[in-house]
């Protein structure tokens, strides 16, 4: 329980805030708005998934945004030439994972600062967006590219069970896979991971091409809910992502985090700001209220430390 800590008080937290927005507001419980909250939410908790493990290895990709947008609008271009849904989530994946793949080779290959990497390749993949498409949107999409053809019910659904089956699939390799565990292993000393045998160089490439390929999907399960696709989706994406995760208990100095706790992070963070709408608070507060959060994850995580 002691190394769950962190996970069972943000845990508490949300549930308080339930209980609050319960008997103030019971209407936020609707059926629908419930439904809504979790589609909305479902490619925040697909790309946390992929940052959790950038950030447990110790490092960060602040680009992650601008993937998104762009992500999203291979995704649609590919559905606008006709090619089958199962091929246009392949190419917006392997484009997430290409980008990824390019900052990874940076930071791992060269070493350099993955904060001063990826921030050039939000401009780099912004801009060169903003350049192609103009801010014009993509248009004029099959039907069976909004909610995968399968109807606005079924095609909610079919995002969420997708984003729980990719986190649940996620959480075992982390805890079994000896792959996964490496990943631990360098964010919390990469000089005692490659004396174990472990190859530092390469585990971080590779978290930084999954988390690009797990943005593509993301990107992907954003654009079906609508019907054209927006070439500014990503805009202040990675604040989203990378509070929910920190937030989650996963630890800035690397080493230490799980998706359970990422999983309550994205729930907690993307709960806040409808709660207010339904208890009549001016909505402007959801965001100093997340930047307090993120200041308390943060301190508690340095006093974790500190304390050890």
């Amino acid at each position: 329980m002691r190394h769950y800590l962190r996970e069972c008080s943000l845990l508490l937290a949300f549930v308080i805030l339930l209980v609050i927005v319960r008997v103030l507001a019971p209407d936020f419980f609707a059926a629908d708005n419930i439904r809504n909250l979790l589609v909305k939410n479902t490619p925040i908790l697909v790309a946390a998934i992929g940052m959790t493990l950038v950030i447990v290895a110790r490092h960060i990709d602040i680009s992650i945004g601008s993937q998104f947008s762009v992500c999203g609008i291979v995704a649609g271009l590919l559905s606008g030439i006709g090619l089958p849904m199962p091929l246009v989530a392949a190419g917006s994946i392997l484009t997430g994972a290409t980008m990824g793949a390019f900052n990874g080779g940076l930071i791992s290959m060269l070493g350099l600062p993955s904060i001063v990497v990826t921030l050039a390749t939000l401009v780099i993949w912004r801009e060169s967006l903003r350049w192609w498409r103009e801010g014009e949107f993509v248009r004029g999409l099959p039907s069976s590219f909004q909610w995968f053809g399968t109807g606005q019910s079924t095609g909610q659904w079919l995002v969420v069970v997708i984003a729980f089956v990719v986190l649940i699939a996620f959480a075992w390799a982390t805890r079994y896979l000896a792959a996964c565990r490496s990943v631990y292993a360098t964010g919390s000393d990469a000089e005692a991971a490659r004396l174990a045998g472990i190859r530092p160089k390469r585990v971080v490439f590779g978290v930084f091409v999954v988390m690009g390929a797990l943005t593509g999907l993301a990107a992907l399960l954003n654009g079906v809910r609508f019907v054209d696709v927006d070439p500014n989706a990503g805009t202040g994406l990675e604040l989203q992502v990378i509070a929910a995760v920190v937030v989650g208990g996963a630890a800035v100095s690397g080493g230490r985090g799980t998706l359970a706790g990422t999983l309550i992070g994205v729930a907690l963070l993307g709960t806040i700001e409808p709660a207010l709408v339904f208890l009549g608070t001016k909505s402007q507060w959801d965001k100093a209220l997340q930047g307090l959060i993120i200041l308390l994850a943060v301190a508690s995580d340095a006093l974790y430390r500190k304390g050890k």
